[in-house]
Protein backbone atom coordinates (compact mmCIF):
# COMPACT_ATOMS: atom_id res chain seq x y z
CA UNK A 1 0.00 0.00 0.00
CA UNK A 2 1.18 3.62 -0.75
CA UNK A 3 2.20 6.02 2.27
CA UNK A 4 -0.59 8.27 0.83
CA UNK A 5 -3.22 5.24 1.21
CA UNK A 6 -2.18 5.05 5.17
CA UNK A 7 -2.15 8.89 5.77
CA UNK A 8 -5.65 8.95 4.18
CA UNK A 9 -6.59 6.48 6.97
CA UNK A 10 -5.11 8.61 9.67
CA UNK A 11 -8.52 10.96 8.99
CA UNK A 12 -10.57 7.94 10.40
CA UNK A 13 -11.04 7.02 14.11
CA UNK A 14 -11.12 3.31 12.67
CA UNK A 15 -11.41 1.52 9.37
CA UNK A 16 -12.44 -1.58 8.62
CA UNK A 17 -11.63 -4.24 5.41
CA UNK A 18 -14.53 -2.17 3.87
CA UNK A 19 -12.68 1.45 4.09
CA UNK A 20 -9.37 -0.27 2.81
CA UNK A 21 -11.24 -2.12 -0.11
CA UNK A 22 -12.33 1.47 -1.26
CA UNK A 23 -10.06 3.87 -0.24
CA UNK A 24 -7.63 1.22 -2.47
CA UNK A 25 -10.12 0.66 -4.58
CA UNK A 26 -9.33 -3.24 -4.56
CA UNK A 27 -10.75 -6.95 -4.60
CA UNK A 28 -12.63 -7.27 -0.96
CA UNK A 29 -10.07 -10.34 -0.75
CA UNK A 30 -6.84 -8.03 -1.18
CA UNK A 31 -8.26 -5.58 1.36
CA UNK A 32 -8.54 -8.77 3.95
CA UNK A 33 -5.14 -9.74 3.03
CA UNK A 34 -3.71 -6.56 3.29
CA UNK A 35 -5.25 -6.09 6.92
CA UNK A 36 -4.22 -9.26 8.31
CA UNK A 37 -0.66 -8.49 7.17
CA UNK A 38 -0.15 -5.05 8.41
CA UNK A 39 -1.68 -6.31 11.18
CA UNK A 40 1.48 -8.83 11.80
CA UNK A 41 3.82 -6.32 10.81
CA UNK A 42 2.49 -3.55 13.67
CA UNK A 43 0.87 -1.29 10.88
CA UNK A 44 -2.81 -2.00 11.97
CA UNK A 45 -4.11 -3.22 15.33
CA UNK A 46 -7.28 -4.93 15.51
CA UNK A 47 -9.84 -4.04 17.67
CA UNK A 48 -12.39 -6.95 17.00
CA UNK A 49 -13.44 -8.73 13.99
CA UNK A 50 -13.37 -5.84 10.96
CA UNK A 51 -12.14 -3.10 13.34
CA UNK A 52 -8.67 -1.65 12.92
CA UNK A 53 -6.74 1.08 13.93
CA UNK A 54 -3.09 2.56 12.52
CA UNK A 55 -0.72 1.46 15.36
CA UNK A 56 0.59 5.70 14.77
CA UNK A 57 -2.61 6.54 15.95
CA UNK A 58 -2.75 4.27 19.14
CA UNK A 59 0.21 6.12 20.73
CA UNK A 60 -1.51 9.56 20.16
CA UNK A 61 -4.81 8.63 21.51
CA UNK A 62 -6.32 10.53 24.30
CA UNK A 63 -8.13 9.13 27.55
CA UNK A 64 -11.66 9.93 25.49
CA UNK A 65 -10.27 8.32 22.61
CA UNK A 66 -9.85 4.97 25.02
CA UNK A 67 -13.01 5.32 26.07
CA UNK A 68 -14.61 5.51 22.51
CA UNK A 69 -12.71 2.36 21.67
CA UNK A 70 -14.51 0.52 24.79
CA UNK A 71 -17.61 1.52 23.53
CA UNK A 72 -16.43 0.30 20.05
CA UNK A 73 -15.64 -3.26 21.60
CA UNK A 74 -18.46 -4.11 23.16
CA UNK A 75 -22.07 -3.17 21.54
CA UNK A 76 -23.96 -2.58 23.97
CA UNK A 77 -22.09 -1.03 26.33
CA UNK A 78 -21.26 2.29 28.29
CA UNK A 79 -18.30 3.30 30.74
CA UNK A 80 -19.40 3.09 34.27
CA UNK A 81 -17.69 2.27 37.35
CA UNK A 82 -14.16 3.90 38.88
CA UNK A 83 -13.56 5.06 34.70
CA UNK A 84 -16.77 6.86 34.82
CA UNK A 85 -16.27 7.92 38.21
CA UNK A 86 -12.44 9.37 37.87
CA UNK A 87 -13.93 10.93 34.30
CA UNK A 88 -16.09 12.94 36.27
CA UNK A 89 -13.36 13.69 38.89
CA UNK A 90 -15.47 11.79 41.66
CA UNK A 91 -12.18 9.75 42.76
CA UNK A 92 -8.89 10.50 43.36
CA UNK A 93 -7.36 7.22 42.08
CA UNK A 94 -6.39 7.62 38.62
CA UNK A 95 -6.78 4.48 36.41
CA UNK A 96 -3.75 3.75 33.92
CA UNK A 97 -4.54 1.84 31.11
CA UNK A 98 -7.21 0.27 32.28
CA UNK A 99 -11.01 1.27 31.29
CA UNK A 100 -14.30 -0.38 32.87
CA UNK A 101 -17.95 -0.85 31.16
CA UNK A 102 -21.08 -2.16 31.93
CA UNK A 103 -22.74 -4.38 29.23
CA UNK A 104 -25.10 -6.11 28.23
CA UNK A 105 -24.05 -8.96 26.69
CA UNK A 106 -21.17 -10.63 28.72
CA UNK A 107 -18.56 -10.39 31.32
CA UNK A 108 -14.92 -9.77 28.78
CA UNK A 109 -11.58 -8.51 29.19
CA UNK A 110 -10.08 -7.31 26.18
CA UNK A 111 -6.21 -6.69 26.22
CA UNK A 112 -4.84 -4.39 23.62
CA UNK A 113 -0.96 -3.39 23.33
CA UNK A 114 -0.79 -3.08 27.13
CA UNK A 115 -3.95 -1.33 27.49
CA UNK A 116 -6.88 -3.60 29.38
CA UNK A 117 -10.76 -2.91 28.53
CA UNK A 118 -12.70 -4.73 31.01
CA UNK A 119 -16.59 -5.21 30.71
CA UNK A 120 -19.03 -6.47 33.30
CA UNK A 121 -22.46 -7.71 32.86
CA UNK A 122 -25.28 -6.09 34.09
CA UNK A 123 -28.64 -7.71 33.78
CA UNK A 124 -30.88 -5.36 31.52
CA UNK A 125 -33.10 -3.87 34.37
CA UNK A 126 -29.77 -2.09 36.03
CA UNK A 127 -28.90 -1.23 32.30
CA UNK A 128 -29.80 2.85 32.38
CA UNK A 129 -28.97 5.96 33.16
CA UNK A 130 -26.14 6.53 30.91
CA UNK A 131 -25.67 9.81 28.59
CA UNK A 132 -24.10 10.09 25.48
CA UNK A 133 -21.09 12.65 25.61
CA UNK A 134 -18.99 13.76 22.81
CA UNK A 135 -19.56 10.14 21.10
CA UNK A 136 -18.99 8.43 24.44
CA UNK A 137 -21.53 6.55 25.95
CA UNK A 138 -20.48 6.87 29.70
CA UNK A 139 -23.19 6.43 32.76
CA UNK A 140 -23.72 9.34 35.11
CA UNK A 141 -21.53 9.97 37.91
CA UNK A 142 -24.37 8.94 40.25
CA UNK A 143 -25.20 5.59 38.41
CA UNK A 144 -20.89 4.67 38.00
CA UNK A 145 -21.25 4.98 41.96
CA UNK A 146 -24.54 2.75 42.29
CA UNK A 147 -22.84 0.25 39.44
CA UNK A 148 -19.43 -0.16 41.61
CA UNK A 149 -21.87 -0.55 44.76
CA UNK A 150 -23.67 -3.31 43.56
CA UNK A 151 -20.74 -5.40 42.28
CA UNK A 152 -19.26 -4.83 45.88
CA UNK A 153 -21.85 -5.91 47.44
CA UNK A 154 -22.02 -9.02 45.54
CA UNK A 155 -18.09 -9.44 46.22
CA UNK A 156 -17.70 -8.89 42.58
CA UNK A 157 -15.86 -5.72 42.88
CA UNK A 158 -13.17 -3.65 45.04
CA UNK A 159 -13.32 -0.14 45.39
CA UNK A 160 -11.24 2.39 48.32
CA UNK A 161 -14.19 4.28 48.90
CA UNK A 162 -11.87 6.46 50.70
CA UNK A 163 -10.98 7.91 47.79
CA UNK A 164 -14.38 9.11 46.54
CA UNK A 165 -15.63 12.96 46.80
CA UNK A 166 -19.36 11.34 47.64
CA UNK A 167 -20.56 14.77 48.24
CA UNK A 168 -20.04 15.70 44.46
CA UNK A 169 -23.27 13.29 43.95
CA UNK A 170 -26.82 14.38 43.47
CA UNK A 171 -28.69 12.24 46.67
CA UNK A 172 -32.05 13.03 45.77
CA UNK A 173 -30.89 11.06 42.03
CA UNK A 174 -28.95 8.18 43.80
CA UNK A 175 -32.49 7.74 45.56
CA UNK A 176 -33.90 7.37 42.68
CA UNK A 177 -31.50 4.91 41.02
CA UNK A 178 -30.92 3.15 43.74
CA UNK A 179 -34.90 1.89 44.19
CA UNK A 180 -34.73 -1.11 41.47
CA UNK A 181 -31.95 -2.55 43.33
CA UNK A 182 -31.04 -5.01 46.14
CA UNK A 183 -31.73 -3.85 49.75
CA UNK A 184 -28.24 -5.05 50.15
CA UNK A 185 -26.48 -2.49 47.54
CA UNK A 186 -29.04 -0.03 49.18
CA UNK A 187 -27.97 -0.37 52.59
CA UNK A 188 -24.29 0.15 51.56
CA UNK A 189 -25.21 2.79 49.41
CA UNK A 190 -27.21 4.93 52.18
CA UNK A 191 -24.35 3.92 54.63
CA UNK A 192 -21.59 5.93 52.37
CA UNK A 193 -23.86 8.86 51.51
CA UNK A 194 -26.22 9.12 54.61
CA UNK A 195 -29.11 8.74 52.59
Amino acid sequence: MKYSGLRKLRKRFYFTVEDLQDLLEIKPESARVLCTRYTKDGLFIRLKRNFYILDESWESFAKADFLKIANLLQVPSYISFMTALSWYEITTQVQRDFFESASLKRSIRFDIRGTAFNFCKLQKKYYFDFVKEDDIFIATKEKAFVDSVYLFSFGKYRIDFNSLDLDKLDKSRLSEILMSYPQKTINIANRLCGI
